[in-house]
């Protein structure tokens, strides 16, 4: 089966990782970090220069080069397969799926330093990754933890705001709320009333930027035990890291959990700059807007039913197959279920994805979680059967270019298993977890001094004019 042999061939890659003695010789920037310099921050004092000569040099040489030919397809086709925008952090492969800063999911969680041997990679690593482009040292590692703990602080009237809204307000408008809450005390937009030279942009933004990753925790985790758990506050636990605290204070201290949400946070974290949450934040900091007000209009478009509150879609659909079917479901009833889907107009959340061809590697490495943790659970096995049903159907329809699993096919079940039942809260989690992609290209954005974005429109009557000229 399609899917077995892809697992097999992320086991066969995970190994050849493993047996390589030096990877800074095979791959020229990526680096193990020495534990000599545990300061995030002086290491991008180091590359920004060597970064911008690169980038001015580049433009200079290569400016006038074409990439591609532009059509009336993707003019009218939300700008599919356009390429029109510079994203570092991250790159996306139709067929590999995403890689970070060019190390796929397999070699991050082979890599990347975690909280116990053999564990899943810590998010505060894979930030170092994404804003250096190098592997960081496990000192290095805590010592990032170390500062988001000391950045780990909301004021009290951010909570106030979100009490303001109704209890029944959607946790993501309620999130969305308590982040524009923390605008307040942008360091950004204080620096840039005093009059900053442009060429230090960078700095501020990343004091709002580090901070933001920071505090969002504390304000998911307050919006979830407001909504779901009476208003009973879990406080932050200072000796655990980025994930495992962010469990703990949703109220979730199993270390099975801990981990869960490690690999949570780490591979939504980013999915290059294409998308809407991501392309959101970028196109509204273009403008100058400071990290937070960037990152609340990234999390507005995050929580649209096309973007990241499919992630809900898809366990509350899993769970009403369970509520007609039961859980020993049949694939025929099953396939019934599915095609009784689809006649009624809908989709079956959790398949297809805009730019992937084949099954998304972040749906393969919860998967493994799954049969590492959780291999009996009726919810996975249903899972893995709609797998092996959903393909083939959609496949026939013959409207769907990737008939596979997504991410969002497999979180919800994961978190349910471990009691985070409620899945209108889901695209939260989401949320948190992308601050860590969107702020660190928000941070290159301003040291690259990337210009405000402003596409060129045009209307119906215009591409029918053009198009009446071309032939």
């Amino acid at each position: 089966m399609a899917f077995f042999k892809s697992l097999t061939a992320l086991s066969k890659l995970r190994s050849r990782v493993g047996q390589q003695s030096n990877l800074s010789n095979s791959v020229r920037w990526l680096q193990m970090q020495s534990s000599s310099d545990l300061d995030l921050q002086s290491h991008l004092r180091e590359l920004i220069p060597e970064q911008q000569d690169r980038l001015k040099k580049f433009k200079a040489e290569h400016g006038k080069v074409q990439l591609g030919n532009i059509t009336v397809d993707m003019v009218l086709g939300g700008m599919r397969g356009m390429t029109g925008l510079l994203w570092e952090t991250s790159l996306l492969d139709p067929d590999e799926g995403i890689r970070f800063r060019g190390l796929s999911i397999p070699e991050c969680q082979k890599l990347l330093p975690a909280a116990k041997p053999d564990g899943e990679p810590l998010p505060e690593g894979l930030l170092w990754l994404l804003l250096t482009g190098k592997v960081p040292s496990k000192e290095q590692v805590d010592a990032l933890s170390r500062e988001l703990q000391s950045r780990a602080t909301v004021p009290d009237y951010v909570y106030k705001a979100i009490d303001a809204l109704p209890i029944t307000s959607h946790p993501m408008t309620q999130f969305a709320t308590g982040v524009m809450g923390l605008q307040v005390q942008s360091e950004f937009q204080k620096a840039y009333e005093k009059g900053i030279h442009k060429s230090k942009y960078w700095e501020p933004t990343y004091e709002d930027s580090l901070n933001l990753i920071a505090q969002v925790p504390l304000v998911a985790s307050y919006v979830y035990r407001r909504i779901y758990k009476d208003g009973h506050i879990i406080p932050k636990d200072d000796s655990l890291d980025y994930g495992g605290n962010f469990s703990h204070m949703l109220g979730f201290d199993s270390p099975q959990m801990q981990e869960l949400m490690r690999l949570y946070v780490t591979i939504h974290s980013d999915h290059e700059g294409g998308n809407v949450s991501a392309h959101t934040g970028h196109l509204v900091a273009s403008a100058l807007s400071d990290p937070y007000l960037s990152f609340a209009a990234a999390l507005n478009g995050l929580a649209g039913p096309l973007h990241g509150l499919a992630n809900q879609e898809v366990l509350l659909w899993i769970k009403s197959v369970v509520e007609e079917c039961g859980e020993n479901i049949t694939k025929d009833q099953l396939k019934d279920y599915v095609w009784k889907t689809l006649n009624s107009g809908k989709v079956v959340p959790g398949f297809g994805h805009g730019v992937l061809r084949k099954t998304d590697p972040r749906y393969t490495c919860q998967r493994e979680f799954a049969l590492k943790h959780l291999p009996d659970d009726p919810l996975f096995q249903l899972v893995s059967k709609l797998y092996e049903v959903v393909p083939p159907i959609l496949t026939e329809l013959g409207k769907v270019k990737n008939p596979w699993p997504n991410v969002d096919a497999h979180s919800g079940v994961l978190l349910n298993y471990f009691g985070l039942t409620e899945a209108r809260y889901f695209t939260v989690l989401f949320g948190v977890s992308r601050s860590l992609g969107i702020c660190s290209q928000l941070i290159w954005d301003r040291a690259l001094g990337l210009p405000l974005e402003r596409p060129k429109s045009v209307t119906m009557q215009w591409l029918e004019d053009y198009c009446k000229k071309a032939t």
